[in-house]
């Protein structure tokens, strides 16, 4: 009589459990932290960007300490402008030579072969600026006030403030994403990119009235963002007397609002129709 062989049934074995894969909004606070923290290492970025509007403020506060007229210094008309260029630095000069330079070492291609989402590395970009912005206008304000006297808006202008900003920041970064794509690698960009920045703050009353510029080149200015910027930023720091020295001779809030929007448009198709992950 045979005795039943009984078998002992195997287990089978459990496959692991996949780690999850880390929300949207967790990714994008990581690469902000890492584009914040590696802003702020390198020395050069820092004192190009964040305290260049300040050395000019205090070079050009100490020379140029004259009246315009109204009651207005040319200190209280020159915060306006190196205002909007701090803005221009951080936004369209800081991102166009850092994205150029990381796209010729390599950083963008390693990005792009990894599992974070490409929208992470530009919403790190904006944050920085947001950052960037923020800092560069609160250190001018604070100089502004301790040392030249320096009237605050009130009110209203402070909304006012806030969305040419918002606004001029905005199309400003866009459009430094898109010229980031002019060079041909990391050491160019610079090169590439200052002389236009320096160019554009010339022709559009940043260091000088806008009204003693001449026409041709307050035309040129038109067309760039930077202009409607400053001639925003000056509705809020000059009383409306001084709004008769501007070419329509009124602020044109509406219109800065417009050419700002349309400019945000633009440098968002621009970004798309241009942005590259590797060198050519």
């Amino acid at each position: 009589m045979t005795t039943p062989t009984t078998t002992t049934p195997t287990t089978a074995r459990r496959p692991a459990t996949a780690r999850p894969l880390p929300s949207l909004p967790s990714v994008y606070r990581s690469r902000a932290s890492v584009e914040l923290r590696e802003f702020f290492r390198q020395r050069e970025s820092v004192v190009f960007t964040l305290m260049l509007p300040v050395l000019l403020l205090v070079v050009f506060g100490a020379v140029l300490s004259f009246e315009l007229g109204n009651g207005v210094t040319f200190t209280q008309y020159f915060m306006a402008g190196i205002i909007a260029a701090g803005i221009l630095g951080a936004s369209m000069q800081n991102l166009a030579i850092s994205i150029a330079t990381e796209r010729s070492d390599g950083t963008l291609k390693g990005l792009a072969g990894t599992p974070m989402p490409k929208s992470a590395y530009f919403v790190g970009k904006v944050v920085q600026v947001l950052a960037v912005t923020v800092a560069i206008i609160a250190v001018l304000l604070l100089i502004g006030i301790v040392f030249y006297g320096i009237e605050l808006p009130s009110g209203t202008e402070w909304l006012t403030f806030a969305w040419v900003a918002a606004l001029g920041a905005a199309a400003n970064t866009l459009l430094g994403i898109a010229l980031s794509s002019l060079a041909k690698n990391g050491r160019s960009a610079s090169a590439t990119v200052t002389p236009f920045a320096l160019l554009l703050q010339f022709i559009s009353g940043v260091f000088f009235q806008f009204s003693e510029i001449p026409t041709w080149m307050q035309t040129v200015a038109a067309v760039f963002p930077l202009k409607w910027m400053a001639q925003g930023l000056r509705s809020v720091f000059l009383p409306d007397v001084m709004a008769a020295a501007e070419p329509a001779g009124s602020w044109e809030l509406g219109r800065i609002a417009l050419v700002l929007g349309a400019w945000c448009v633009v440098g968002l198709f621009l970004c798309v129709a241009t942005f590259r992950w590797q060198d050519r």
